[in-house]
């Protein structure tokens, strides 16, 4: 039952994925379905997390809109998630900035991570 499952799952997984960390400002092109129409709409915000393994994997995406924080949570193999681009490597120590919910403005930022 294991092996079949697995194999299942190793067929749902993208061959390529964007390598980005937590902390990064990322641009998710996401598809959107309207009807019989299909677009796509660009969210951009902070990585606060990533988690779970192969074909289950998520990530969370924060951004400040009109003043309000909205998160988004993708699955990072999804059809539905057309490519993730990296607009900014940010300086974490953490594996989840679920400090970042309570700030608000410049307090909310990730420093960027200069190599």
């Amino acid at each position: 039952m294991n092996e079949i499952i697995k194999e299942i799952e190793a067929a749902q997984v993208k061959e390529k994925v964007d390598e980005f960390r937590v902390g990064d400002t990322v641009k998710v092109y996401g598809k959107i379905k309207e009807g019989n129409r299909e677009r796509i709409q660009i969210f951009e915000g902070t990585v606060l997390k990533r988690q779970g393994g192969s074909n289950r994997e998520t990530f969370t995406v924060r951004k400040i809109s009109n003043g309000i924080g909205v998160e988004k949570t993708w699955p990072l193999h999804s059809p539905n998630v057309e490519k993730i681009e990296v607009v900014r490597r940010g300086k974490v120590r953490r594996a989840k900035l679920n400090y970042l919910r309570e700030r608000v403005g410049k307090k909310a930022k990730v420093k960027e991570l200069v190599k």
